[in-house]
Formats: C-alpha cells, sequence, structure tokens
C-alpha cells in the first residue's frame, strides 16, 4: 500500500470528454477548420493544449496560442461542466483518505479548473495538495506538476530509492508515466481513460488496471 497517491484528473477521476472536444471543435472553428467527430478530438484529453494544437492541426506558435485562449472562452463557462466523475471514484478516495494515505492531484489543467471541477463533484476535500498549470502558460508539463506536488507533499525530501515503494503517480495517458518515471514513483495505468492502445505498456507504466474497483483494490494493498 502506497503512501502518497498522486491523481491525473481528466480521464482518470472524471471523463472530461464532452466538454473539452466540444470546446477544441469550437476553437477550430474560430480558424476555420470545421471537425464534426468529436471522437477524432479525443487525443486533446490529457495533454498541453498548446502542444495539441500545434501537433494535430499544425498551427503556429502563436496560433496556438490563440486557439487555447478560444477553447478556454467556451470552457470557463459551459465545457468545464460537461463532465462526469467515473463511477466508484468518490468512494475509493474516502476509502485511502480514511486509512490516512496522502492524496494530491497533479494535473496539466490549468489549477483554477482544475479546483472547480473537484468542487463541482465533491471530491476536493479528499487531496491534500492540488496542483495544476497557470493560465499564463508556465508548468503545463506533468513532470514540472508531479515536481510541484511532490514538493508541497514533501515527498522530495525520500531518498528516491525508496520513493517507488512509497508514492504512486495514477494516470491515463504516457504523460503520466513519464512523469512518475522522471521522480522515481511507480507509474500506474488506467484505460478506462483516453489512452490509445498499447500506449501505456510502451511508456513502462508499473501497473496497468481497467476498472476503479481494480484501482482501488491495488492502492489499498488489496491485490
Amino acid at each position: 500500500m502506497y503512501k502518497y497517491c498522486l491523481f491525473d484528473l481528466d480521464g482518470t477521476l472524471t471523463d472530461p470528454k464532452e466538454g473539452i472536444t466540444k470546446c477544441v471543435q469550437y476553437a477550430l472553428q474560430k480558424f476555420g477548420v470545421n471537425e464534426p467527430d468529436l471522437h477524432k478530438l479525443e487525443p486533446f484529453i490529457g495533454p498541453p493544449l498548446k502542444d495539441s494544437f500545434i501537433h494535430f492541426y499544425s498551427l503556429s506558435d502563436a496560433d496556438a496560442v490563440q486557439a487555447v485562449s478560444y477553447f478556454r472562452e467556451r470552457f470557463a463557462p459551459t465545457g468545464i461542466f460537461e463532465n462526469q466523475i467515473f463511477s466508484g471514484i468518490k468512494e475509493m478516495l474516502e476509502k485511502l483518505s480514511s486509512k490516512g494515505i496522502h492524496l494530491a492531484v497533479a494535473s496539466s489543467k490549468p489549477m483554477i479548473f482544475v479546483r472547480k471541477i473537484l468542487a463541482h463533484f465533491e471530491i476536493e476535500r479528499f487531496f491534500q495538495v492540488v496542483v495544476g498549470s497557470e493560465l499564463d502558460g508556465t508548468r503545463v508539463s506533468k513532470e514540472e506538476v508531479v515536481e510541484e506536488a511532490l514538493s508541497q507533499l514533501g515527498v522530495n525530501k525520500i531518498a528516491e530509492n525508496e520513493r517507488k515503494k512509497l508514492c504512486a503517480m495514477i494516470g491515463d495517458r504516457k504523460f503520466d508515466i513519464e512523469g512518475a518515471k522522471a521522480h522515481g514513483l511507480t507509474g500506474i495505468g488506467v484505460t478506462f481513460g483516453y489512452a490509445e492502445e498499447g500506449e501505456l505498456e510502451k511508456a513502462g507504466a508499473d501497473f496497468i488496471v481497467s476498472s476503479v474497483d481494480e484501482l482501488s483494490s491495488l492502492l489499498n494493498g488489496e491485490k
């Protein structure tokens, strides 16, 4: 059983597909790009938005910054709540918290949105530390986010050779596993999120689970 658990948000604690994909669609339309198939926009769930606009739609750096601004134009009032908490998450967090396990959120989503989502689903109380990116585009990489979360938890004082036994990073994309590996944590991948087939394995996840029940059993030391 781990003493510290860091969780990604999108695709791990909640399913944000509707809100994120519709906001990406909205931003692309501002550039004259019509993408009616929201399924094709799922790769935007997880990585930093600016990087995704550049990678998937070949926007220039300046246009990608503007696209993020358009995204937030719809996301802040509407898209943020086009979201659902995965069944069983609240019960799992309650159980982990009752055992004295230190819980944190480590998300590339801007902090202001992360806190609103956690409050909306009434799960913010379970987390001692909540870390997201900044609206000005700083601290967007998962490695940076995890580093800040570990610092606030005091885990950076634990010897690196002990961290893997005591600390886990849980997420649905390769970026979460890479963030875990960068700081010597156990990387746990969940397949009920938005990873492509084989993505978590290729990233080197230490464990891969397919359901919230399986994740809960793993984190609670029941398997």
